[in-house]
């Protein structure tokens, strides 16, 4: 055997490590963290990492007490403390452009 076959040899540079999917959960973490901390408990703030055909990406999304979801798409590399505020602002946008008398999302 020549190492050509898709079991042979190391995994390719673009296969996702347990270490590098663990290193951006943390990151998710901490911006969804930050995201929480600068609204009220009305909001609800998630995150979630997938694995797709370009390899990891991290979604992250803010439910208001009623308006839109604020939700962003984005790279390992993108998860910064600089995405908190503009999420967070974000979400305050859609409460405050949302109709009135739309009852909340816990209805």
């Amino acid at each position: 055997m020549h190492g050509n076959t898709p079991y042979a040899g190391r995994p390719d540079e673009g296969e996702t490590t347990s270490d590098r999917r663990r290193s951006v959960r943390r990151d998710l973490a901490s911006v969804t963290a930050s995201t929480r901390s600068l609204l009220t408990d009305d909001f609800v703030v998630g995150g979630e990492v997938t694995d797709g055909a370009d390899g990891l990406s991290a979604t992250v999304a803010v439910r208001p007490p009623v308006g839109q979801v604020v939700t962003v798409e984005l790279a390992p590399e993108d998860l910064t403390g600089d995405l908190a505020p503009e999420l967070a602002a974000g979400a305050a946008l859609q409460v405050l452009n949302a109709p009135k008398g739309v009852p909340d999302h816990a209805s």
